[in-house]
């Protein structure tokens, strides 16, 4: 038996490499022991689901009984997923890979109810029960969901820009030694200057707030995008050109299918570079300058001391920025796929 195939039982159990599976060689069944930390994840939100069903409330809050059933809900679906797992080699991985966090979120979960609606160790205004935050978003989901389309609207729209305009910049200064000249002086002087930093001045100038706020979170994704960009392709080998020169390939060959493609790894790192920066813009521009949106919720709601509708905002916002970054993953894993595994989100 050869080194490989020695590792492959070691592994597998099987000498070709693949899953046993529920059955063993001679279709007799094979033992499977369920994940400790999938087990302990059904404990602790059936314990969970008991807490919030039988424990009075002390604070007025409504949908407990609902809440009680989405935690047996969740319970059951754990319980489902181990009990199945042994036939299905792609759910037992993931059992085993998220039962640690399904069991912490639980964990978490009987924390944040105790302390709030079963204690009132944690009172209103300033913190708020599960319960307390799905009826602020429900009641206003309306508004929220405006905000979340306006936020969603002003990132891609800002973040689209900055991008083409930062690759367009740094293929520029890359392949031309004039535009690298005349450039590189505005990208060292006003790149590192933090976007935000010129609010004052771009609600002066701009129409408005909102036309504003795109040029801010363009110059922010601007200068990373173009850093990287312009880096990357000066990076790329004289090799590359050579050979698809030898081939009878025009200026335009060498930059589109030579330059960018061989350079995608570092414009990537100044993509996400800048959507990290187009966030934290995002967030100061609605709330200082635009009249909508989640980061202007959420200075509407602090005002107003509505906690709870605040919280609602701030999960909507990660789920926004939390989208986005996956979306980006996304598209570097289909254009980079020799280096899927490398970096993962």
């Amino acid at each position: 038996m050869t080194t490989s195939a020695i590792g492959d039982v070691e592994r597998t159990g099987r000498p070709d490499g693949s899953a046993a599976g529920p059955y063993g060689k001679n279709g007799r069944g094979v033992r499977f022991r369920p994940p400790l930390a999938a087990c302990l994840a059904v404990l602790v939100w059936a314990v969970a689901a008991a807490l919030t069903l039988l424990l009075p409330d002390r604070q007025d809050v409504p949908y407990t009984s609902a809440l009680g059933v989405v935690a047996a809900l969740v319970a059951g679906t754990v319980l489902v997923l181990a009990l199945v797992a042994p036939r299905f080699a792609r759910v037992a991985e993931r059992v085993r890979h998220w039962g640690p966090w399904l069991a912490a979120s639980g964990y978490w979960f009987v924390f944040w109810e105790v302390s709030t609606a079963k204690t009132d160790r944690l009172s209103v205004p300033y913190f708020t029960s599960p319960q307390g935050l799905w009826e602020a978003m429900w009641n206003d989901h309306e508004l929220l969901v405006s905000s979340f389309l306006n936020s969603l609207r002003l990132l891609v729209t800002g973040f689209t820009l900055g991008a083409v305009a930062g690759v367009l910049t740094g293929i520029s200064m890359a392949w031309w030694r004039r535009t690298d000249y005349w450039v590189h002086p505005i990208l060292m002087s006003l790149g590192p200057v933090p976007a935000t930093a010129w609010l004052p001045l771009i609600l002066v100038i701009f129409p408005s707030t909102y036309s504003g706020s795109v040029f801010m979170m363009t110059i922010a994704v601007w200068f990373p995008v173009t850093v990287l960009t312009r880096s990357g392709i000066a990076g790329v080998g004289r090799a590359y050109y050579d050979v698809a020169q030898t081939l009878g390939a025009g200026s335009g060959y060498l930059v589109w299918r030579v330059a960018v493609p061989a350079a995608l790894p570092q414009i990537f790192v100044g993509l996400f570079m800048g959507l990290g920066s187009s966030f934290i813009t995002l967030v100061v521009a609605e709330m200082l300058g635009v009249k909508d949106g989640l980061g202007w919720y959420i200075q509407w709601t602090k005002g107003w001391a509505a906690y709870p509708r605040m919280y609602g905002a701030i999960v909507l916002m990660i789920v926004l920025c939390a989208g986005a970054m996956t979306v980006l993953f996304k598209l570097r894993s289909r254009a980079l796929r020799w280096q899927k595994d490398l970096v993962r989100w």
